[in-house]
């Protein structure tokens, strides 16, 4: 295969399935339905036309027939009055209105199986537009219900990932959340030691200040003198 049959070929695979991407089928199934009502209404248009030549041949044939009787009535009236000559011309105007009938009656029986043919196909067509209707109707809800599970499945689709994004989210928060509470009880643990081991808070006021650290003295010196007391007395005992 030579390049430009292999890009010949190639080009009309991808505009193959553009237009495969591009049609909807339901447009297509109606399309053709449409098509199809066309050519029912022509033929019920077919049909009309010649029951109306028929009838209109008919008439003809009606004038035809009556013109015929009077002729026929003449030719015998002129046989009466012995007027054998009119008579003749009668009879042969009848003759000749007979021959027209003839071939009008010829045309209105073929316009009779050419009506009846009509009726057949119109009734065959009918069944056909109808049947196709009534498969292109269950077509198209199959395709419009298969779309809809399309994009139901592409939404959970990116429903998912958007819920892995939202359980990273989660878990970042989580993570961070849980770090600023050890953070903050590390803080409140070493507040609580630095309490216990510095002195007396300040009060702002330098007299109570001062009150306070004489009164941790005092409270001191009286703790050593009872510590001392009670060792001269474990002396003195033994």
């Amino acid at each position: 295969m030579g390049l430009i049959s292999r890009v010949s070929t190639i080009f009309k695979a991808k505009v193959n399935n553009v237009l495969d991407k591009a049609e909807d089928p339901r447009e297509t199934l109606e399309y053709s339905y449409q098509k199809q009502v066309e050519q029912l209404q022509n033929v019920r248009r077919g049909v009309a036309e010649v029951v109306t030549s028929k009838k209109r041949i008919e008439l003809q044939l009606n004038r035809l027939e009556q013109s015929a009787q009077q002729y026929d009535q003449d030719a015998r009236d002129a046989v009466k009055a012995g007027r054998d000559d009119l008579a003749q011309q009668a009879l042969n105007s009848k003759q000749s209105v007979v021959a027209q009938m003839d071939g009008l009656k010829t045309q209105i029986a073929d316009l009779a199986k050419e009506e009846q043919r009509l009726i057949d196909l119109q009734q065959k067509l009918t069944t056909k537009v109808e049947a196709f209707r009534t498969q292109k109707e269950v077509i198209k809800a199959q395709y419009s219900a298969a779309q809809a599970q399309v994009k139901i499945g592409e939404a959970f689709s990116g429903l998912g990932e958007d819920m892995a994004d939202v359980n990273m989210a989660i878990q970042r928060a989580q993570d961070k959340t849980q770090s600023l509470q050890a953070r903050a009880q590390a803080i409140d643990e070493l507040s609580g030691t630095m309490a216990l081991e510095s002195g007396p808070l300040s009060t702002g006021d330098a007299v109570r200040d001062e009150l306070n650290r004489i009164k941790a003295q005092t409270g001191v010196s009286d703790e050593l003198a009872r510590l001392k007391a009670d060792v001269a007395k474990e002396d003195s005992s033994s």
